[in-house]
């Protein structure tokens, strides 16, 4: 009897403790089903906080924030695949702080833990990322990391990079629950990353229409030349996020480009360069008609290294001026900054048609220029006319007359005199008729005989020298004086200003080209610091070659006074084998 109490008490106390358990079971039922209401509701916060950004560089830093609070990671880090596919191309972290990343270094480029994603492209989760083997350590100076969830993000079945999220917080691993969390939200941040990238095109689209408006009202409202290209080359630079924009244009007869405009770093090394077509960026993608591209323009083997020009830069690429194969007038040469990223096909396409659309506009600024070079054309022909008809006939008949009366004179002295005038009449008379040829010339007419070239070369190395140099010109240049001649005349002078500007440190810089009908006399002069001792000379050597090439020669000079002094000397009537 005295257990009877006891036996009774038990079973009141098993009931009790039967439903703590459960009261227990159903707490943690509770708090469960409250942590995932509470983990779902941070997810669609977080997919809603990703799908609101347009740009898509915060976009990206948005989706490494969200993915880092959703499964509570100390670390977490974005890696863009780049477009070979094995490397990562840009890196976008969270958790680490700019000092922490200077002292580590460079951002990794897709090795060990991070290039198993690239190449596995499924959710990885580990205990202790040392354990794996595509393990390859850290750097120094790397926070310590063990635990690691990485998941992929997919933008219209295309990889576009990874999420890498390491060390959850309180020293507890990543479960199931995280992956599944985290794989949901690349998903969203997918769609985020595709929209951003559809609004970064339009806006790009938009950029490269409103300078291709610019490029085109320049030129149609009468703007020079220089100006537009200066215009292109700016635009473009400035939408590609370039350091270096160049324009070149072809030498005509020279085989040789020569850089009219560079705009951005270094653009003083570069302007009035002369480029040959073989070993430059610019001149293979002239020679090709066809955009050329490489991810580092110092060390590419196909680009001479002389002269050094591309100090800092890296990435570069060049695209014609043109609408075909035929018809480049130009080529644009881009160059980034060492470690931005190589410009892509995509950016290739959009550049060429940029250019095309220059191209386009530079050759309706020609015609209307012909219509009016037509209009002066005819003017010049009147006046030839009149010339002939007029004065001419009256100097010639004035000439008859005095000769006639040379034979009443008796005095002697009197008698020589009359003679001097008429001869003088006849040799006025022949540079009329020279004067008269010249202005029904197409060459002078256009703009394209000997002395509007030389003003042209002239007046173009003005902004690379930082002065205008003097010029001078005497003979009859554009009607004694072969075209092949010409053309090595414009490229000796042009070769001969660019010298300057890139050594000689002057202020002063004479120009003169006469030709008495025999030979013909180039001499260029500068106040600078004259030739150096050592050094590269094949800007001379192509001077004296040239020379040679027509039976004559080239010689240069230190005057006391100090500078240079070139002289480049021909012969008129002798003409090139070849």
């Amino acid at each position: 009897m005295d257990g009877a109490p006891e036996a009774r008490e038990a079973r009141v106390r098993l009931p009790q403790l039967r439903l703590d358990e459960l009261l227990g079971e159903l707490q943690a039922r509770l708090d469960a089903a409250r942590g995932t209401r509470d983990q779902v509701h941070s997810l669609l916060e977080a997919v809603l906080s990703v799908g609101r950004e347009l740009e898509l560089k915060q976009a990206l830093y948005s989706i490494v924030e969200a993915a880092a609070v959703l499964v509570d990671a100390e670390y977490a880090a974005l890696g863009v695949i780049g477009p070979d596919g094995k490397h990562l191309s840009a890196f976008h972290t969270v958790g680490v702080s700019a000092d922490q990343i200077a002292r580590i270094g460079p951002y990794p480029e897709g090795h060990g833990i991070l290039g198993e994603l690239i190449t596995h492209p499924e959710p990885l989760r580990l205990t202790k990322l040392s354990e794996h083997p595509s393990s390859y350590g850290f750097p120094a100076n790397h926070p310590p990391m063990n635990s690691f969830l990485g998941v992929p993000i997919r933008v219209r079945d295309q990889i576009f990079g990874n999420l890498y999220l390491t060390e959850k917080r309180g020293g507890l691993q990543f479960d199931a629950d995280d992956e599944s969390v985290l794989s949901t939200l690349a998903v969203a941040a997918g769609v985020a990353i595709d929209n951003a990238r559809l609004y970064e095109d339009s806006r790009l689209r938009e950029r490269w229409l409103q300078a291709s408006a610019e490029v085109t009202h320049s030129l149609m409202s009468g703007s020079g030349r220089n100006e537009a290209l200066n215009l292109i080359a700016e635009r473009a630079r400035e939408i590609t996020g370039s350091a270096l924009g160049a324009v070149a244009l072809p030498m005509p007869g020279t085989g040789s480009l020569s850089v009219e405009i560079a705009v951005g770093a270094d653009a003083e090394v570069h302007r009035g360069l002369v480029l040959s077509m073989e070993d430059t960026l610019m001149g293979l993608a002239f020679s090709a008609a066809a955009p050329v591209t490489t991810a580092d323009v110092a060390a590419d083997e196909r680009i001479s290294s002389e002269p050094p020009r591309f100090q800092g830069l890296s990435p570069a690429m060049a695209i014609p001026i043109g609408t075909g194969k035929d018809d480049v007038r130009g080529v644009i040469l881009l160059a980034r900054e060492t470690g931005r990223p190589v410009f892509s096909e995509k950016e290739s396409e959009t550049l060429r048609g940029f250019a095309a659309q220059a191209a386009i506009a530079m050759e309706l600024t020609e015609r209307r220029q012909d219509a009016e070079k037509i209009a002066v054309l005819q003017d010049r022909d009147r006046i030839a006319r009149d010339l002939h008809d007029l004065a001419i006939q009256r100097l010639f008949a004035t000439g008859m007359t005095l000769q006639s009366a040379g034979r009443f004179i008796e005095h002697e002295e009197a008698s020589e005199r009359v003679a001097r005038a008429v001869d003088d009449l006849d040799e006025t008379i022949k540079i009329i008729r020279s004067t008269i040829f010249g202005l029904r010339s197409r060459d002078a007419a256009t703009g394209s005989g000997l002395r509007a070239r030389t003003v042209r070369v002239v007046g173009d190395a003005a902004p690379v020298l930082g002065f205008a140099p003097s010029l001078r010109m005497e003979g009859l240049l554009d009607t004694q004086i072969p075209k092949e001649t010409g053309d090595h005349v414009v490229a000796v002078l042009s070769e001969a200003l660019t010298n300057i500007a890139r050594h000689a440190q002057a202020r002063r810089a004479e120009v003169v080209l006469e030709t008495d009908g025999r030979e013909l006399l180039l001499t260029v002069s500068d106040n600078g610091v004259g030739i150096p001792s050592g050094g590269r000379r094949s800007g001379l050597r192509n001077m004296a070659e040239r020379a040679e090439q027509l039976s004559g020669s080239l010689r240069t000079d230190g005057p006391v006074d100090g500078g240079t002094t070139l002289v480049w000397r021909v012969p008129v009537n002798e003409r090139p084998d070849h």
